[in-house]
């Protein structure tokens, strides 16, 4: 479905009407689960993902030949408020270290069999500052979601996305607390790393976003243009496009869920196609998760962003799908099932 959006309105048209998984692949998928040489219910967790790997691909057998991690790249004029341990340029020096080769998202990637690219969304030009006014335009955040739309292969088997933007996390935090409820202390961490001082700043600048932005906190899109970074927005367009098109996502760490909840707060069910591929060691990413009703394949420890997690996670998701698509049923291994 090769679509763009002129304006939200039409982003909003396609979210509202969304596809299902495909019911006969889904019941296809359980019923040979239930022939497997294994006990009911022995390999766990891995047998309800390939059951959804199933239902989404439209096949009784999944599989995970054809995975895709992009990694989305912007800058956040918020940056300028102190906000994070490192400086707005280390943005642009990180998205050349992805183009080389060089970030553990490139490692994890290759990894796992997946091919992975970076897209740098105008480094040069920074939202604003959303203290000050809305981070961006209407037309700058239809931009950012078809950058995201476009991005995704419809013939990949799987899909991660994540994000580079210093700044990102105190995006991601302003999201959570406008569309989830709380306070600044609820939703604002540590991100790449800043001192008390630094958590305090970031603490004060959201607050005084939220308090700017009250007046659009009951629309997700407007929350998204108004506390959001061209990379969040790109992460929410390519899920929405992964939904259409039928391809399983795995969500990665706090930033890609909150760009994730975006969706999900303009319709219920947006997220069906997604799995948690682990809960973080930013302050607020469990509750986020909790928000989202997702529960995590992994819990490692890990802040570093950029798909580092949900990569980690396809390693679990190709076990899951070639457990249930590989394995002999009794029938075929002439075992008696009792």
């Amino acid at each position: 479905m090769s679509v763009s959006f002129n304006d939200l309105d039409q982003f909003r048209a396609i979210i509202s009407r969304l596809p299902s998984p495909d019911e006969e692949a889904k019941t296809a998928a359980e019923a040979r689960n239930g022939h497997l040489t294994k006990p009911p219910g022995a390999l766990g967790r891995l047998e309800e993902i390939a059951i959804w790997m199933a239902a989404w691909q439209g096949r009784e057998k999944p599989a995970t030949e054809n995975i895709q991690v992009v990694i989305f790249a912007g800058n956040h004029g918020v940056a300028a408020r102190g906000v994070s341990a490192f400086p707005p340029e280390v943005t642009v020096q990180m998205v050349a270290n992805f183009q080389h080769g060089g970030a553990a998202i490139n490692q994890l990637s290759k990894a796992f069999g997946a091919d992975m690219t970076v897209r740098a969304l105008r480094l040069n030009e920074p939202t604003a500052d959303f203290t000050q006014a809305p981070a961006m335009t209407a037309d700058e955040l239809c931009e950012a979601l078809n950058e995201g739309w476009a991005a995704v292969n419809p013939e990949a088997d799987l899909f991660v996305t994540g994000e580079m933007g210093i700044g990102n996390t105190t995006s991601a935090a302003a999201i959570a607390a406008a569309l989830l409820g709380g306070t600044a202390a609820d939703w604002v961490g540590r991100g790449t790393g800043v001192d008390d001082e630094g958590l305090e700043r970031k603490r004060t600048t959201l607050d005084a976003a939220l308090k700017l932005h009250a007046n659009v906190l009951d629309d997700p899109l407007s929350v998204l243009q108004c506390l959001g970074g061209r990379e969040i927005a790109a992460m929410a367009g390519a899920i929405l496009r992964a939904r259409v098109e039928g391809v399983p996502v795995i969500l990665d760490g706090f930033i890609c869920c909150a760009a994730a909840l975006v969706l999900q707060r303009l319709t219920s069910d947006a997220l069906d196609h997604c799995i948690a591929g682990h809960v973080s060691a930013e302050a607020a990413h469990a509750r986020l998760l909790s928000g989202l009703k997702k529960e995590p394949i992994l819990s490692l420890g890990l802040r570093l962003g950029e798909g580092s997690g949900a990569a980690l996670a396809i390693g679990v998701v190709k076990g899951a799908v070639a457990c249930h698509s590989g394995m002999a049923t009794f029938a075929e291994a002439g075992v008696s099932d009792g």
